[in-house]
């Protein structure tokens, strides 16, 4: 059979083309988080390193933007002696060149490059800067203490609860190597019951901030300022405790720990009132019933475990505890987490506070508190 040819033509039919296909347009890549710090002090230097470090292990963020009133600060420029930082070259935190400087809160809090905030400044201001940098829809890393008093720390709490973006308060001792060891151990009972749990956390005041530091209004003195990790961390592992009884001074504190159902014994002493030639000095003892547990940070390998007549070898990975609470939130903003669901919450630091500030009442009045 003859080809049917087109009308008015002697050629055959051509066939059809079909449409060319559009090649897939490759994925868009993963935004890196942009990080602003706020307050470039002792801890607002801790934490750009802390986020530079993850970067560097592979959890990828950028700073892009740090505010204080201070313009050497915000230039990068490390105080006499400083040694912290990624190193930049002529002696800087970071390359001013590539990070912004803000004076106020308000003008980095408004940048749309920043996607995570370090909040580093002194502790009567966490609160509402953390409000602000939420409210911005900004993730938060918030310092410790989150608030001197319930009332505050709980206004944060709420707001956490209500927004889309993390808020993490910097409870630094929970991702510590040797101190998140001993959270699983409790938690397992890998060793038996807890019978006896001693903290100590001691140095001198810190050099830095002299006037606020000195001032226990502002700072809460010790027992909020250093005292307050060793009271996350006896929440964190016994829960909150029926009772506290505290002896000393603001600047140096002993509380016991009573517990409904818990361990007999709970101590933990905090104080900066030392010689400022003393060595910091954070550790633990706790005594199990299969086992003891003694960390001491001042010596290496800080962590060793005695059971069955023996001291046994426990590996403490490296790093700090501050970088593993940026890392965790990076992996948690990472996988789209809610704040409820973070290893430190801001309504955790709640409870912190309600725990203080009994301790503070028994210290001024010599009984002990119930909570």
């Amino acid at each position: 059979m003859s080809p049917v040819r087109r009308p008015g033509t002697d050629e055959p039919p051509r066939p059809k083309r079909r449409a060319a296909r559009a090649a897939p347009r490759p994925a868009p890549a993963p935004r890196v988080p942009g990080v602003g710090v706020i307050g470039l002090g002792f801890m607002g230097r801790t934490h750009v390193a802390a986020w530079a470090a993850a970067d560097a292990a592979g959890l990828k963020n950028r700073l892009v933007a740090v505010c204080d009133p201070d313009p050497a600060r915000r230039a990068g420029r490390l105080p006499a002696g400083g040694d912290l930082g990624p190193g930049v070259r002529g002696g800087r935190l970071f390359d001013p060149r590539a990070v912004a400087g803000c004076e106020r809160p308000e003008e980095l809090l408004a940048r749309d490059d920043v996607d995570v905030v370090s909040i580093c400044t002194y502790t009567d201001t966490h609160v509402d800067l953390a409000l602000a940098a939420l409210a911005a829809g900004k993730h938060v890393l918030v310092e410790k203490p989150v608030a001197l008093r319930e009332r505050a720390a709980a206004r944060l709490a709420a707001a956490a609860r209500a927004a889309r973006t993390l808020c993490l308060p910097a409870m630094c001792m929970r991702f510590w190597p040797g101190w998140s060891w001993l959270h699983a151990a409790v938690a397992e009972g890998r060793y038996g019951a807890v019978r006896s749990a001693a903290f100590r956390r001691l140095g001198s005041r810190p050099g830095w901030g002299s006037t606020f530091y000195a001032d226990p209004q502002r700072s809460g003195g010790a027992l909020f300022d250093l005292h307050v990790h060793d009271a996350d961390l006896v929440r964190w592992l016994f829960g909150a405790p029926h009772a506290v009884s505290a002896t000393g001074t603001p600047d140096h504190v002993t509380t016991n720990y009573r517990f409904e159902h818990g361990p007999a014994h709970v101590v933990a002493e905090a104080g900066w009132d030392h010689d400022a030639g003393m060595p910091f000095r954070m550790a633990y003892t706790l005594v199990f019933e299969r086992a003891t547990a003694d960390y001491d940070g001042t010596r290496d390998p800080p962590l060793r475990l005695f059971r069955d007549g023996l001291e046994q070898p426990v590996e403490v990975l490296p790093g700090t505890g501050y970088d593993g609470e940026v890392r965790h939130l990076l992996t948690a903003m990472a996988h789209g987490a809610r704040s409820n669901g973070l290893l430190a919450t801001c309504d955790e630091a709640v409870g912190v506070t309600r725990m203080l500030v009994a301790e503070e009442r028994s210290l001024r009045a010599g009984v002990t508190v119930k909570l």
